[in-house]
């Protein structure tokens, strides 16, 4: 949802997350690790024995150690540490490479820093003006669909997570690796794997830029298909980019065991269940609301098992140089792999004159909503199990937010078109975005005027076109064929000519 100045304040939010999200995820794969080493061994008692240094006596990781008495103050590493730390960059980054197929084509710069420095780097990041306002105009349209809470402040969640789980990071500008002063040597080695991948992907193919195609959809006065298709880049292109990661991370992490990637599945399954659940000091990530654990997650979890089966598919080649010369373009083929790997495209979908249908209003933002957005609506809706089912039967959709011109204070207005595999699926979704209303609104009444009202409590499908009446303004959801369409907040005559743009488009195949 919403890309504007070639990046997104959602994807803004994921690359700050990447910066402090990698030492909690180490956690979770020691963990891992440590389970299914013990996974054949019959008595329920963690073992006694001498473990190996990726797997703890006591099933845990380093950095979950139970303590018994009070958190002494913050050890910083020794120069001799220091050194040792420096001098390992370049045996990993050679790991990082014969893994990958990815040349080293250059010296990678390394930096030792304190917990203030990098602080003060993710923060110099959210203050820029530009992004301030990308990540308040995410934050209104994600209350209004409602991914969000309406009271939820996302910039004081987001300064909370980078205080609670800030760690080191690769910075495509300055080509350096930077590490962590406080944190004991060994355990940055598997991080040094993850943020020395994103050093590679940068030698072949300019990480910053690639990271961010030439799109902005703000500059545009007329919107094609094409440009909502590319909407979804920087999310996919953030999966390939921290999938490859990941990957080489666990590689790296099971080569003592003789393991990799493909031979121990079970570390990667265990990995992506504790990624949403986080480490027990991950408080402000715990508490989030289920949209920004996934949304941060995703290119984490859902990046890895797109690398782990194109790895399966064709090798190192299409696994990683490949995923970059040939990119997936919607959330859809990373959540799908072989979607991706068929090289199946979804047919366009006809848009209306948004210039003509919102004459009288001021555009406030407009983008693509992706399989990965829908199966959240359905997750935030109902429950994860029917967002994956249903999810995948998503063939296409946009959103259009406005303000009406000349009247302040207005409610937002959005419109919201999503296509479908079939009718039955396209009446399925219908009638759980119509059975949600009451969650998004606190007054939510069928228009008497509505000879054909349904029962909330009850519906299953949702067929024809059903009006309400909220706090906020009608809302109007319809359904054509294969085609939902919902207008919150909006004019009768916007949904109208709605209404008709869509019944006099031609139908596309599946």
């Amino acid at each position: 949802m919403k890309r504007t100045a070639n990046n997104t304040s959602m994807t803004k939010l994921r690359d700050i997350f990447l910066k402090c999200a990698v030492v909690t995820f180490l956690c979770c794969l020691l963990v891992t690790i440590s389970a299914s080493q013990n996974a054949d061994q019959s008595a329920p008692e963690p073992s006694t024995g001498e473990s190996s240094s990726a797997q703890p006596s006591t099933g845990q990781s380093p950095l979950e150690q139970p303590s018994a008495t009070q958190p002494s103050p913050e050890k910083k590493i020794s120069p001799a540490e220091a050194d040792k730390l420096f001098r390992s960059v370049d045996e990993i980054l050679q790991f990082a490479s014969k893994d990958t197929g990815l040349p080293i084509k250059a010296k990678v710069k390394r930096r030792l820093v304190s917990r203030d420095e990098v602080e003060a780097y993710l923060k110099k990041n959210m203050q820029d003006d530009q992004d301030a306002k990308r990540l308040q105009r995410s934050e209104l349209v994600l209350k209004k669909f409602g991914l969000l809470p309406r009271q939820f402040d996302l910039r004081t969640f987001l300064l909370a997570l980078l205080k609670e789980q800030v760690a080191g990071y690769y910075d495509p500008k300055t080509k350096t690796v930077n590490l962590l002063d406080w944190l004991p040597a060994e355990q940055q080695r598997p991080v040094l794997a993850h943020e020395l991948t994103h050093a590679l992907q940068d030698q072949s193919f300019n990480l910053d830029k690639w990271m961010r195609p030439d799109q902005d959809l703000d500059a545009k006065k007329q919107i094609t298909w094409a440009d909502i298709v590319e909407d979804e880049s920087s999310e996919t292109r953030q999966a390939v980019v921290e999938g490859q990661a990941m990957a080489v991370l666990v590689d790296y992490m099971l080569q003592p065991l003789g393991q990799s990637l493909l031979t121990a599945p079970q570390v990667v399954a265990g990995m992506k269940t504790q990624m949403l659940a986080g480490s027990p000091d991950s408080v402000e990530f715990g508490h989030a609301p289920m949209f920004m654990k996934q949304a941060l997650t995703f290119p984490y979890s859902y990046g890895l098992d797109f690398v782990v089966r194109l790895l399966a598919a064709g090798g190192k080649t299409r696994a990683y140089a490949g995923a970059f010369t040939d990119p997936p373009r919607i959330t859809r083929q990373i959540m799908e792999p072989q979607i991706y790997l068929s090289g199946q495209q979804l047919p366009p979908m006809a848009l209306p004159d948004f210039n003509h249908v919102f004459k009288d209003y001021d555009r406030f933002d407009l983008g693509a909503i992706g399989e990965f957005d829908v199966s959240m609506l359905l997750a935030q809706y109902v429950n994860l199990d029917v967002a994956g089912e249903l999810a995948p039967h998503w063939r296409g959709g946009y959103y259009y937010s406005a303000y009406p011109k000349h009247k302040p204070n207005s409610p937002l207005g959005l419109l919201y078109v999503s296509r479908w595999s079939s009718p039955e699926t396209a009446q399925q979704f219908a009638a759980i975005y119509a059975k949600a209303l009451p969650q998004r609104y606190k007054q939510v009444q069928a228009d008497p005027q509505d000879s054909s009202a349904v029962d909330l409590t009850t519906l299953q499908h949702l067929t024809g076109i059903h009006h309400w009446s909220t706090e906020e303004g009608p809302v109007v959801i319809s359904v054509d064929g294969d085609t939902v369409m919902a207008s919150e907040s909006l004019s009768d005559a916007v949904t109208q000519e709605m209404q008709h743009e869509l019944a006099t488009a031609p139908a596309s195949p599946h």
